[in-house]
This record gives C-alpha cells, sequence and structure tokens, in this order.
C-alpha cells in the first residue's frame, strides 16, 4: 500500500532538516509518494497568507506530514496545521544517548501534552488601553482524552510511571478540572501514577529525569517542560514530536527556524530524522522506525556531528551518514 505524505519544510532550518527526513524515508522499505507543500514566512511575503488552502489540503488529505519549521509566522502555521490533522495529542519524547554531553545521561522520559486548548486556545483581546486579556480554556473532554491516550501511550510502550503535571493550587477551577479528569482516568489503569505542581516538577526534572517516564500536561506546560528538557539532553536538535489525531498525523522536530544558522548547512537533523521514525511508527512499519533510530543514535555516538554537538559536519554529512547505516 502506497502511503501519501506531506511534506512542508516551511521557514529556516526547516528547509535544510526536512529533505533529511525524506531521504532517510526514501532509504527505508516502506512506500511512499512525497507531496510537497509551501507555508511560513516567505510564503505570507510573496501571497499574503501563511498557510495557504492548497496547503492545508495537502496536509489533510495525506496520510502523515513531515513539517520543518516556521518563523514569525508560527502560530498562522502550526496551529491550523495541527487542526487540519485533527491533533489532540503532542508527544515528545527526550532522551539521552550515548557518547554525547548530556548534562542529564540518565534521562528517558516522554511528554503527552494537551494539544488544543489551555492558553493556546487564541482567546486574546484588548479591553481597555494598556489592558490585554488571555483566556485559559480547559475541558473535560479534552482533559480525559489527553489523560487516556498518555496512559495508553505508557501501557503500549512499557513504561512503569505515569506523572500528571498541573497547577491546581494557584488555577483552581482550570487546572483543578484538568487534574480531576486526568487523576479520574488513571484510577482506570493499572499503573502506578502521580501529581506534580509543574513548577516543582520542573526543577525535579532537572535534578532527577531518571525518575520520571511519561508526564501529562496541559498545553502550555508541555510545552515548556519539554523545552526544558531538551537541554538535559543535548539541545533541541535531539527532540522529535508527533501531533496525533484519531486518523492524521503531523511529525515536526521541537527545534524551530533558528534563523541564527539557517542557510549554513549546519543545522543537526537528527531531531528531524527521529521525527520521520515516529511516522514510521504511526504507519505501522514498527521495525523500519527501529532501524532508524539504530541508524541515528550510532551516529550520533560515532560521529559525525553538527557543531550543536561539538562537531563540524554538515546537515548532509550527518544524513549521508545515517542512510549509509541504515
Amino acid at each position: 500500500m502506497t502511503h501519501e505524505i506531506a511534506v512542508i519544510p516551511g521557514d529556516g532550518i526547516g528547509q535544510e532538516v526536512t529533505p533529511a527526513a525524506v531521504d532517510v524515508l526514501e532509504a527505508v522499505d516502506a512506500d511512499f509518494d512525497f507531496v510537497e507543500g509551501d507555508a511560513g514566512d516567505a510564503v505570507k511575503e510573496a501571497t499574503g497568507e501563511a498557510l495557504p488552502a492548497e496547503t492545508r489540503e495537502l496536509a489533510a488529505d495525506a496520510d502523515a506530514t513531515l513539517f520543518g519549521a516556521a518563523g514569525e509566522t508560527a502560530a498562522d502555521v502550526i496551529l491550523p496545521l495541527r487542526d487540519v490533522v485533527g491533533s489532540f495529542a503532542n508527544v515528545r519524547p527526550a532522551r539521552s544517548y550515548p557518547g554525547l554531553d548530556a548534562v542529564q545521561p540518565d534521562t528517558d522520559l516522554v511528554f503527552i501534552r494537551e494539544n488544543t486548548e489551555g492558553v493556546y486556545a487564541g482567546i486574546e483581546a484588548e479591553i481597555d488601553d494598556g489592558v490585554r486579556t488571555l483566556t485559559r480554556v480547559i475541558t473535560e473532554d479534552a482533559s480525559r482524552e489527553i489523560a487516556e491516550f498518555g496512559f495508553r501511550y505508557a501501557k503500549r510502550n512499557g513504561f512503569e510511571n505515569v506523572t500528571i503535571a498541573h497547577k491546581a493550587n494557584v488555577m483552581r477551577e482550570t487546572d483543578g478540572l484538568f487534574l480531576e479528569a486526568a487523576q479520574a482516568v488513571g484510577d482506570s489503569f493499572d499503573i502506578d501514577y502521580d501529581t506534580a505542581l509543574m513548577d516543582a516538577l520542573a526543577m525535579h526534572l532537572v535534578m532527577r529525569p531518571e525518575e520520571y517516564d511519561v508526564v501529562i500536561c496541559p498545553n502550555l506546560a508541555g510545552d515548556m517542560l519539554s523545552d526544558l528538557a531538551a537541554g538535559l539532553v543535548g539541545g533541541l536538535g535531539l527532540l522529535p514530536s508527533a501531533n496525533v489525531g484519531e486518523d492524521n498525523a503531523l511529525f515536526e522536530p521541537v527545534h524551530g527556524s533558528a534563523p541564527d544558522i539557517a542557510g549554513q548547512g549546519v543545522a543537526n537533523p537528527s531531531a528531524m530524522i527521529l521525527s520521520a521514525a515516529m511516522l514510521l511508527d504511526h504507519l505501522d512499519y514498527a521495525d523500519e522506525a527501529a532501524a532508524v533510530r539504530e541508524a541515528v543514535e550510532g551516529v550520533l555516538a560515532d560521529g559525525p556531528r553538527t557543531p550543536d554537538l561539538g562537531g563540524d559536519a554538515s546537515a548532509d554529512d550527518v544524513t549521508a551518514a545515517v542512510v549509509d547505516r541504515l
């Protein structure tokens, strides 16, 4: 069966790392048809729209989407794209790799981030001169859905513990509802779980990340905590992610467009390639996904490495080394 993959490089280093992921996917034993779409800053400058209708339709109709990065138009691109694929869960693994100088070499955890509401619901207003508001939306249905996804993910992948992150001691109504719904789901699963205030959790993750397996988070907390974890393992160039819906999904690296290094050819393609491995898992190519991860781990351990990891290799050098191992 041929799977159609929408490829949307976007801005900055997205233009450099997305082709790397396509090269890797072409190197495995899978039948893919790649169709490219445009989005981002340059597209808005040229057309007035950061995310053209044809690119939306491309992602909606594809079996999965690879997305690189967006610059100043990020909110106008990635949030609608996540909506287009019906994504309610953002899956962000963070783990240390052998051979890298990680701050916390025992890190191996996964953030399950609610992807539809919270402060990212986009309800902002200027109510008076110099006074602006942001409405935080939390619903029981979305909270239960992300909790059920997170606990199922933990069971399916052999994790022993789930942590529910929240700030219900201050945001009593919104995070109170999130916590209640997630705990009710947790009580129905045969797996250990605990709860943690998200600010205290940030400190514990820095000091003892090995104590955590799967962390279920409201939207903003998941965004921030996963970036914090990137610092523990070697940087944003190592973190992939999946935006998962019921019937569709979008895969992207956690890093942004990195305009400071864009066009230099030195961006680390590892996060994008690992996102492609998550795409393979999603489409039931488990063996191929494992092979890609093994190849990336081998290159990270033995080189070549990009400058962010202390080397002097280009993105093309790293990609070629991964493909060679495959």
